[in-house]
């Protein structure tokens, strides 16, 4: 039978369900444990389905006084990380009926100017990456239920913080290349002002600090290949003893590290062993593969709006870091020099 041109609603769910409009409108809100069965809920999403039913947000959010919205500050979307970050917290919101806006800060990170006339009349609440944390000043973000990314959980300007176990990667890195006998490493660090390549730094020196006869000397660079190639060649032609190993902050700080080996006439691995730190696809596009710790971007992005959604309920958003992995590919192998 052909499907009627009107818009279904609530009450046509109700009746095809063979419950109320209050048990459709608790299913459908996600507000239903310990109101209806389990039996009930799937009979009400049965029908809401078959039907073809949306429940009108707009008209809910006036009653209820929220938009439903929620903002996702990044830096400006050079990497596919970011785009992870979204897509995983899209979905956790797309499940509870929320709506997510990108925005990535103009220039990566500093000012942005205010996408709404008024972003706590147009926002429920905020997501916010540290790199791009000076961005929600501008749109007064502070002042709206708050979740910080990859942000110091002792200095952090939101109600909760999510985090990515960076400093146990960074770990992982070190204990791999020491265990191959490097000894002389080079850090390239992204120059960035952000907790999360503090750690970075903080972490790799620690790790190292512990090994006897080990030494480190940093590089700092713009994330960028070219930036990045600038500032290892020029650390490479630095007289004394030549690293064998090169730990960077990020893969495309990698990326043009190989660059730079390559125009000084030099071998990955074997006259310098080469890490990065994320993950991307370019980590297996050159060559040799990237040895890399990976970071699940899409889980972050799930943690980020479900500790959100725990914010805005009024509950204690998921404790404890997300794991991350070091994957062994081929850019390191023991030094060919003593």
């Amino acid at each position: 039978m052909a499907r009627s041109s009107t818009r279904p609603t609530s009450r046509d769910v109700a009746q095809a369900a063979g419950v109320s409009q209050a048990a459709v409108s608790l299913v459908l809100g996600d507000k239903w444990r310990g109101r209806v069965s389990e039996t009930t809920a799937e009979r009400v999403r049965e029908a809401a389905r078959d039907l073809g039913y949306r429940p009108n947000l707009a008209a809910r959010n006036l009653r209820l006084g929220h938009t439903r919205t929620v903002l996702l500050v990044v830096p400006a979307l050079t990497t596919e990380f970011f785009a992870g970050v979204y897509t995983g917290a899209a979905r956790v919101a797309a499940d509870h009926g929320f709506g997510v806006v990108l925005y990535p800060s103009p220039e990566g990170i500093g000012p942005a100017r205010d996408p709404f006339a008024s972003a706590q009349a147009a926002l429920d609440g905020v997501i916010a990456s540290s790199m791009a944390a000076d961005a929600l000043t501008a749109i007064r973000g502070d002042q709206l239920p708050l979740v910080m990314l990859d942000s110091d959980p002792s200095g952090s300007l939101g109600a909760a913080t999510v985090n990515l176990d960076i400093a146990d990667g960074i770990r992982q890195v070190a204990a791999h290349l020491l265990d191959l006998g490097h000894r002389r490493f080079l850090h390239l660090a992204a120059d960035v002002p952000s907790w999360t390549f503090e750690v970075r730094a903080r972490e790799l020196a620690a790790r190292l600090d512990t090994v006897p006869g080990t030494s480190v000397r940093t590089a700092h660079a713009p994330i960028s290949i070219e930036g990045a190639l600038t500032a290892t060649e020029a650390a490479l032609a630095t007289p004394g003893h030549r690293p064998t190993a090169l730990v960077c902050d990020d893969d495309k700080l990698a990326a043009g590290a190989y660059k730079a080996v390559r125009r000084l006439g030099l071998r990955i691995p074997d006259d310098i062993s080469v890490t990065g730190l994320d993950d991307l696809g370019l980590a297996t596009a050159i060559d040799p593969e990237l040895t890399t710790v990976r970071l699940d971007a899409e889980l972050f992005g799930e943690r980020g709006m479900e500790a959100l959604l725990a914010v805005l309920e009024g509950r204690t958003p998921q404790a404890g870091d997300i794991p991350v992995e070091l994957v062994v590919r081929g850019s390191t192998a023991p030094p060919s020099t003593p």
